[in-house]
């Protein structure tokens, strides 16, 4: 890790030193040219399947593949100061982004409130990498609006059969299992009647259709169901009480869906490309993006780190300032190269690299959308303001 990144924090302890120097030995001896050059083209929430696989797997076989879990499932027993570190070297040394939806969020999720079946049958194969997972939360009727949705669920006996439609599912085409909501009960109340439940992706009935983002990549996509059966043994929680576990995922993604590691990646490439565009107003601009990044990264580690729980609250404001400083470092990297390539006089060899920041920039335009809109999370900040 450069040390400028230190220095927001604490000065580095003996302990920092040690950790950093098995983490950096580990990174220099697992990271091929290859998985390290998925990394540096990523422009989406995760790298190319075959990099995020065998980064998975080299990560699974350390024991390093979920800092965050409790010990007793798998995790590193790291302080969040440790984690973050680590996030930070894989962004220095460009690292695959892993598409990780089963660790980040719905891991938690079967840890917190899941029975002891589903967390044996289901976070084994979410660490080796064998599941992947994708969200079926969204649909067009209902996307901040996310209580409005209208896929249904009938339960038969011991198994539910779902009919409807989910958009916008990132990853669908690759996942293997997705974790769903749909409505079991039309109720007043519209969060009331909503289960959630676990779906494998192999089940007949389910149709992946491609979503081209503006970006021209292949992450999103529609799943279409039709009288697809699914255990009741699948179901988190209660029936028609999916929303209190639907909350508390979203908690959990909105926490670390945007983190200063994936922030520190783009504005590195910003840094690389500084001196096709050295006007004072160029330097004074990516000078500001850093001051804001250090104070995010000193942010996001005092809620990582507090012994308390995270809230709603902070989540909605991790999500929301991350999102919003994304998409302004994708802005200025695009600004840069985009005057390198209209000056040719001024071009270098890496002022080749223009297609990389028009796709960044583009694909950071729906970071302020994704897991609620920003406008929704600050009605929820102000709220808690006045109660």
């Amino acid at each position: 890790m450069s040390q400028a990144v230190l220095s927001d924090w604490k000065r580095c302890s003996e302990d920092d030193t040690a950790f950093l120097t098995e983490v950096r030995a580990f990174l220099g001896q697992a990271l091929t040219s290859d998985l390290r050059e998925a990394g540096r083209d990523t422009v989406g929430v995760h790298s190319e399947l075959p990099a995020c696989r065998a980064w998975h797997q080299r990560l699974f076989e350390r024991g390093w593949i979920a800092p965050a879990w409790p010990v007793a499932y798998g995790g590193t027993g790291w302080t969040a100061r440790q984690r973050m570190l680590f996030e930070h070297e894989c962004a220095e040394n460009d690292a695959p982004i892993l598409f990780a939806g089963g660790i980040r969020t719905l891991g938690p999720l079967l840890i917190a409130i899941g029975t002891a079946a589903q967390r044996q049958r289901y976070l084994p194969a979410i660490l080796d990498g064998r599941d992947l997972w994708c969200q079926g939360f969204s649909e067009t009727g209902a996307g901040s609006d996310l209580a409005a949705l209208q896929t249904r669920a009938a339960c038969q006996g011991d198994h539910y059969m779902v009919s409807g439609a989910k958009i916008w599912t990132t990853g669908a085409h690759i996942a293997t299992r997705m974790f769903c909501l749909v409505r079991t009960r039309h109720s007043p109340r519209p969060q009331d009647g909503i289960t959630f439940l676990l779906i494998d992706m192999e089940t007949p009935g389910i149709k992946v259709r491609p979503v081209i983002s503006i970006a021209g990549e292949h992450e999103f996509n529609e799943v279409v169901f039709t009288d697809v059966r699914v255990p009741v043994e699948n179901r988190v929680g209660e029936e028609n009480e999916g929303w209190s576990a639907a909350k508390l995922l979203m908690k959990f993604a909105r926490s670390n869906n945007t983190t200063s590691g994936l922030l520190r990646r783009v504005l590195r490439r910003l840094r690389e490309f500084e001196c096709l565009d050295s006007s004072n107003e160029s330097r004074r601009r990516i000078s500001e993006l850093e001051c804001k990044l250090r104070a995010f990264e000193g942010l996001e580690l005092r809620i990582l780190a507090q012994t308390s729980e995270i809230t709603a609250v902070q989540s909605s404001m991790l999500k929301t300032l991350a999102t919003e400083l994304h998409q302004k470092i994708a802005a200025a990297l695009f600004d840069v190269t985009a005057f390198a390539a209209g000056e040719p006089a001024r071009r270098s060899a890496s002022a080749s690299d223009p297609p990389f920041a028009i796709r960044k920039y583009l694909a950071t335009r729906a970071a302020s959308i994704y897991s609620g809109t920003n406008e929704t999370h600050r009605n929820l900040m102000a709220r808690s303001l006045c109660n």
